[in-house]
């Protein structure tokens, strides 16, 4: 079928729209180059005469600033990347494996009741906010507070929901037919969805994993009352980049702020396919 051109008025808007949109992303780019001197500048400074590198260098070396006059970061970005990667990466990870099985067990045989998939599901109605609290008094008393372990296990219960129901919407666009044939050669249940479901959802299983580490990495909340020390990610440094001599770090936190959106950007490419799928949980049918 193909698409008619857009009308002028319909082009505008679009042109408008993506100004909209676009324009946070301009000014974090570009406040993520200026210099000190030009972070409150008034009139705002669009683009920087002088650009520089200084604060994504003062995310790893917290002195580097104090050239500008400016009082050094308390902090370095250092363990929170690395935090946000292990943390990201590892409840991924266990969150796709446990979705996919899940996800074959309701899709090809009905397991559990026929609340099942609604119970699960339940899981993200609750806002962050909600639910937060009991996690905290729950990993207190197991002492889960304050380590990687605490963060990745709620990281994973908070994406599991979306993990089954999505990889279940594509174990539902296969034909049992061809499992049936794989076990009609010899192979066993486990082994026909080993060797047959799984290769042939392959792309599905790739774009749920990059939906499920998106918000992995973009979590604050939980991250945020499960840290203290011992660990942190991203999105609470962000926070802690407010200092009692130099007022907000601006520009060291958009330049940690461009830092957080390059996955997501990379990641973002390569599911657009998926999106409209990841968004619906899996409803829309491709």
């Amino acid at each position: 079928m193909q698409r008619k051109p857009l009308t002028l008025v319909q082009t505008i808007l679009m042109a408008m729209a993506l100004m909209v949109v676009l324009f946070p992303i301009f000014w974090i780019v570009m406040t993520s180059i200026k210099p000190p001197t030009d972070w409150n500048a008034s009139p705002a400074i669009w683009v920087p005469s002088k650009p520089t590198f200084v604060n994504f260098k003062t995310l790893f070396d917290p002195d580097a600033i104090r050239e500008y006059g400016v009082g050094g970061v308390s902090q370095s970005a250092t363990k929170a990347v690395l935090g946000s990667v292990l943390a990201s990466v590892v409840s991924t990870c266990i969150s796709v494996i446990i979705g996919l099985f899940s996800a074959i067990g309701i899709s090809r045989y009905a397991n559990g009741s026929k609340a099942t998939p609604l119970i699960i599901l339940s899981g993200r109605m609750f806002p962050p906010a909600a639910i937060a609290v009991p996690f905290v008094i729950m990993f207190s008393a197991l002492n889960l507070i304050d380590s990687y372990s605490g963060l990745i296990a709620i990281y994973v219960a908070v994406t599991l929901p979306f993990s089954t129901w999505m990889l279940k919407s594509f174990v539902d666009d296969l034909p049992r037919e061809v499992e049936e044939a794989a076990m009609l050669d010899g192979r066993s249940r486990i082994m026909a969805h080993l060797t047959v479901t799984i290769p042939l959802i392959k792309g599905g299983l790739f774009a749920t994993s990059m939906f499920v580490f998106i918000l992995n990495w973009s979590e604050f909340m939980f991250a945020l009352v499960l840290s203290y020390s011992n660990i942190s990610t991203i999105p609470v440094q962000l926070a802690k980049y407010v200092t009692a001599t130099a007022g907000t770090l601006y520009g060291v936190q958009a330049a940690l702020a461009v830092l957080a959106m390059l996955p997501l950007v990379i990641v973002g490419y390569f599911i657009q396919s998926h999106l409209a799928r990841g968004m619906t949980f899996g409803a829309i049918k491709q």
